[in-house]
């Protein structure tokens, strides 16, 4: 089961989006330099389509996607809620930063519009640092990738 730590409303997690951020705990990762290593730990509510109602009815008027932050212990659950934010909400467009080099075979990617890829390297930097290793990908209906990470520098 996935759990959520804490939310924002932000502009600049997703390009043209604006985005409530949901930062997912439990991370596995464990990047040395990690900007949030409280979300290691298993803390937080649990995340269900219950707790995302409740957010996009606070919020929904105002968001145009859902980002989940981090925390990919359970990546099946990631793309099962992505999924649910679909169906239930037309037109709402979702994104996972996973923190993974790769996805794991059978994620269900048509779930997600927007994927970030890539463990944090503080030596590289984030999304914004021209020599960062991570990426964000557009997910086109195709199934194909588009690399957006240099809007993140504009």
């Amino acid at each position: 089961m996935l759990r959520y730590a804490d939310y924002d409303i932000v502009f600049q997690e997703i390009p043209d989006e604006v985005t409530l951020a949901v930062n997912l705990s439990g991370c596995p990762n464990r990047c040395p330099g990690c900007h949030s290593p409280q979300l290691q730990r298993q803390i937080g509510e649990p995340l269900t389509e219950e707790a995302l109602r409740a957010l996009l009815a606070r919020y929904g008027g105002s968001v145009t996607c859902v980002c989940l932050m981090g925390g990919d212990g359970d990546p099946q659950e990631v793309g099962r809620l992505a999924g649910f934010l679909h169906a239930e909400y037309p037109g709402l467009r979702t994104g996972w930063y996973s923190g993974r080099a790769a996805l794991p075979d059978g994620f269900p990617i048509a779930a997600l519009d927007y994927l970030k890829l890539g463990p944090y390297v503080a030596a590289r930097g984030g999304l914004r640092s021209p020599a960062t290793n991570q990426r964000l990908y557009r997910l086109e209906a195709d199934g194909t990738r588009r690399d957006i990470t240099a809007r993140m520098r504009r």
